[in-house]
């Protein structure tokens, strides 16, 4: 009998992030599923809390209670786990290690240019129809959250040697209005010009005044910026959090002090800018931490400034859940609420509600003055926050171009 629930157990490991977990755990793991003859499903569950909990510095050992039968035990661990879940996390004063990536950085032939489709956009929640521009792939930041991690592989970061050529190359509808942002799927200041990437995104910018070309960044690399022209027609946005976050789950990026100072920087050099409060994380003083933020930009940023403010949380797809779990480094990211959300997963519609009222509202002195969204959030929220929502996905995208070019056009006068 031992040794098929032996087999049973070691097949139920497949596919599972059982070897992330520490020797002792495992033993503990293994143990227990084969006392209690723990179901296939029972035991990938006991595995995945077993992971979610050491990512969070804590021991499942602490948690499991012996029970006369194995529904109690089970049950018993998992009531511990979802109080786990919806305790408002709190993190450690002093971040603790984590374990540096090594990342390859190759320059290669591609055959095609990396334009298409905003690679998260979902037809179940509100979106701005955004393109995005590949001109790096894979970030060299840690994110611990980011969905990047899930569509390259081997940690290397990809450089397109004829990038400039294909961008020239490139046509447009000269009188139709285009959103791009090269944010997507590589953090759009951090390598700087190498391989001449900024050089060629500003030259194609200029050629198409039609376009609205958006560098999102966590980054304060922006010597290029200041030493050349940037066209008036190029949005320099940066992702904001509490330096808690920033030091726990942004792991290698800019602090929030440098990425604002970034921000000062080319906004006095007449550059347009904007802020991402994307993802905002709930932890133990998050309405302090956040409000804190937008008081600081409503201080140091005029409303002509400033073209776009968007909100966004957490939103994860089971390939970066696997991932976050097969890394297993130590992060509180998943210590959360996690519920489907148009086939993803993500916080309960009303905590969204909050999260996002509350910025919004710390924001009253810009809301007829710069442009306010919520990115790929259900519909039903966007009345609830705003006051406002748009009957559709085009509607949308048509009131943003609208905004932008707006601002665009005040810089091209000056």
């Amino acid at each position: 009998m031992l040794d098929t629930n032996l087999e049973h157990f070691e097949k139920a490991c497949e596919n599972t992030p059982f070897q992330s977990l520490h020797v002792n755990t495992q033993s503990f793991v293994k143990t227990k599923a084969l006392a209690y003859h723990l179901s296939f499903s029972q035991i990938q569950q006991f595995i995945i809390m077993a992971v979610d909990m050491q990512m969070w510095d804590e021991n499942i050992e602490a948690f499991w209670v012996d029970k006369e039968s194995k529904k109690e035990a089970f049950l018993a661990l998992q009531q511990a786990y979802e109080r786990l879940k919806n305790t408002l996390k709190t993190y450690p004063k002093t971040p603790n290690d984590f374990k540096k990536e090594r990342f390859n950085i190759e320059e290669v032939e591609k055959e095609h240019l990396g334009l298409g489709s905003c690679p998260v956009a979902s037809p179940k929640t509100r979106c701005c129809n955004l393109m995005t521009l590949d001109a790096v792939e894979s970030c060299g930041f840690d994110c611990s959250y980011c969905s990047i991690q899930s569509f390259y592989k081997n940690n290397t970061i990809t450089f397109d040697k004829n990038f400039a050529q294909k961008l020239e190359r490139l046509e447009l509808d000269p009188t139709k209005t285009y959103h791009i942002g090269t944010g997507q799927s590589s953090d759009s200041l951090m390598w700087g010009n190498r391989v001449g990437v900024l050089e060629a995104l500003f030259s194609f910018a200029r050629k198409h005044p039609n376009v609205i070309l958006e560098f999102k960044s966590k980054s304060d690399n922006i010597s290029y910026l200041l030493e050349h022209e940037v066209p008036k027609n190029v949005l320099c946005t940066w992702s904001l959090n509490p330096q808690v976050i920033i030091d726990n789950e942004e792991k290698r990026s800019s602090s929030l002090t440098e990425r604002i100072q970034s921000a000062r920087a080319l906004a006095d050099k007449g550059v347009l800018v904007g802020f991402h409060f994307h993802p905002i994380v709930l932890f133990e003083g998050w309405k302090e931490a956040y409000t804190a933020i937008v008081k600081e930009l409503l201080e140091r940023f005029t409303c002509k400034e400033v073209a776009l403010i968007s909100m966004g949380t957490l939103t994860f797809i089971k390939p970066v859940l696997k991932k976050i779990r097969l890394r297993a480094q130590s992060s509180k990211i998943l210590q959360m609420p996690l519920v489907d959300a148009s086939g993803k997963y993500s916080y309960p519609l009303s905590f969204k509600e909050e999260m996002f009222s509350t910025l919004y509202k710390a924001f009253a002195p810009w809301h007829t003055e710069v442009f306010f969204y919520l990115c790929m959030e259900d519909e039903s929220l966007w009345q609830k926050v705003f006051g406002h929502e748009y009957a559709n996905n085009e509607a949308f995208e048509e009131a943003m171009a609208k905004a932008y070019m707006q601002k665009i056009r005040v810089k091209i006068r000056k």
